[in-house]
């Protein structure tokens, strides 16, 4: 029987401590890999400024992006307004007819 009580404060333990421990901080005290040298330094700043250039010369694009843009009329025809067909009904009377 005190086995059993024990076993079971170990396991209610246990459970209280697992979600506890989820909830610690992910610590990384190492360095997260080593250094570039002077030459890679270089270049990486040569390539960062290639693809600036290449960048620039890209003209920009002022053109509209609608790809029915030339099937449709500049301006859409108005269309007439509906003729009505029926006679205007007179309202009909609030009130009781009893």
């Amino acid at each position: 029987m005190k086995k059993l009580i024990v076993t079971m404060a170990v396991a209610v333990l246990a459970g209280w401590a697992v979600p506890a421990m989820a909830q610690m901080p992910n610590i990384n005290l190492l360095a997260d890999g080593p250094s570039k040298t002077p030459e890679e330094k270089e270049a990486d700043a040569a390539r960062e400024q290639a693809y600036r250039d290449t960048m620039r010369k890209i003209p920009d694009a002022k053109t509209s992006a609608d790809p029915w843009g030339n099937v449709r009329a500049a301006e859409q025809p108005k269309t007439a307004p509906a003729m009505k067909t029926t006679a205007a009904k007179k309202p009909k009377a609030v009130g009781s007819t009893n």
